[in-house]
């Protein structure tokens, strides 16, 4: 038995999903292709870029939701760092995982306002609020400090271009045998030289479109 399957999660995130899939942002659609590839590779405008789709949710899918919640329950995940909240989907299958693993903290790091506001809400409604801290503001300062000594899992779904830099902040603390979750890393050259660097070490593979999975070796 997991709470992932069973009230009040499960129909909860069938819920938000729905509402993932219905959701538009009349600004993001006036922005050119062109503009938002630009945008979504700048290390300098990601502040102008992500405030620019916060009406959309930008979830994981379903299957790598799940994923996340077959790793952190598999690998007996107690501590968990997440870049990138948002509406807080991917949160909801993490942090189910840390609730059937006994218990924990999942970290994580959201710039925009209203987008933790609602993560907040869903948190209490699938009853796993206690799990979780959310740190509003830049992640390149709100996680720079405060982390657990020993790091289970680290996802990265927020700004693609600092997916490195936000590696770095959390690496010291990533143990041994320590998962790290990269989404939409076809925007991310550099991490993904990074982590499939075997003198940096890790050993990483693709998997599924566009997601790397990585352990810490060291």
């Amino acid at each position: 038995m997991t709470i992932l399957t069973t009230a009040p999660l499960a129909p909860l995130i069938e819920r938000l999903y729905t509402q993932a899939n219905a959701a538009t942002s009349p600004v993001v659609d006036s922005v050119s292709r062109e503009e938002r590839d630009r945008l979504m590779h700048s290390k300098t405008e990601y502040l102008a870029l992500y405030t620019m789709l916060k009406d959309l949710w930008l979830p994981v899918s379903r299957d790598t939701g799940n994923l996340l919640y077959m790793l952190a329950r598999s690998s007996g995940a107690r501590a968990i760092v997440e870049f990138g909240t948002s509406f807080g989907l991917s949160t909801l299958f993490l942090a189910a995982a840390l609730r059937d693993n006994g218990g924990g903290v999942l970290i994580g790091s959201e710039f925009e306002p209203s987008k933790i506001a609602l993560a907040r809400e869903h948190f209490i409604e699938g009853g796993v609020s206690d799990l979780i801290e959310i740190r509003e503001g830049d992640a390149l300062v709100t996680l720079a400090t405060g982390l657990p000594e020993s790091v289970d899992l680290l996802l990265l779904d927020g700004a693609k271009s600092l997916y490195g830099d936000v590696l770095g902040l959390v690496e010291k603390h990533l143990r041994p045998g320590a998962l790290v979750v990269a989404d939409n890393t076809d925007y991310c050259p550099q991490y993904l030289a990074h982590v499939r660097s075997p003198d940096n070490g890790y050993l990483s593979v693709p998997f599924a479109d566009d997601i790397e999975l990585s352990i810490r070796l060291r």
